[in-house]
């Protein structure tokens, strides 16, 4: 039915629209592009689910950029528990990650290289091969986290 109302063909009832909105989780305003003014400032809030991008005992990671976007930056708020890690595959080849310790200690290993990074320190490294953020502290530990792709 999509289809048949992107060509003219049919017309949606209103449940129908509401669905569709929901669908790509934009309003029904939104939808239907009305006139009225929007703000020019998109808000991600801390409590949304849909940037909760991962949460089990280890680790939680929450999306702080925007999901519908095309990009090549996202920016990610990650805690891990003690002993917690986020191990993740190579991404594509060029991508780099940058992050800042906000709170613990953590380690940080991409190919053979290992760091320890303490709350107020910086890294950066290549993500296009095997990579992991470790907490090695005693509580939790906060990071935020930037990929970049190239």
């Amino acid at each position: 039915m999509l289809s048949e109302i992107e060509r003219g063909r049919a017309n949606p009832t209103l449940a129908v629209a509401l669905r569709i909105a929901q669908a790509f989780e934009i309003t029904l305003d939104e939808l239907v592009d009305s006139d009225s003014p929007r703000s020019r400032i998109e808000v991600i809030r801390g409590n949304d689910p849909h940037y909760q991008f991962r949460r089990d005992e280890e680790c939680e990671v929450r999306t702080l950029s925007p999901l519908q976007r095309e990009k090549d930056v996202e920016i990610y708020e990650v805690k891990l528990a003690r002993g917690g890690a986020l191990r993740s595959s190579a991404h594509f080849e060029g991508t780099r990650e940058f992050l800042t310790v906000i709170k613990g200690n953590v380690q940080v290993e991409s190919d053979a290289s290992t760091e320890t990074l303490r709350a107020g320190d910086s890294a950066n490294y290549f993500a296009d091969q095997p990579h992991a953020i470790v907490n090695r502290g005693k509580g939790e530990a906060t990071i935020y986290l930037v990929v970049v792709y190239q």
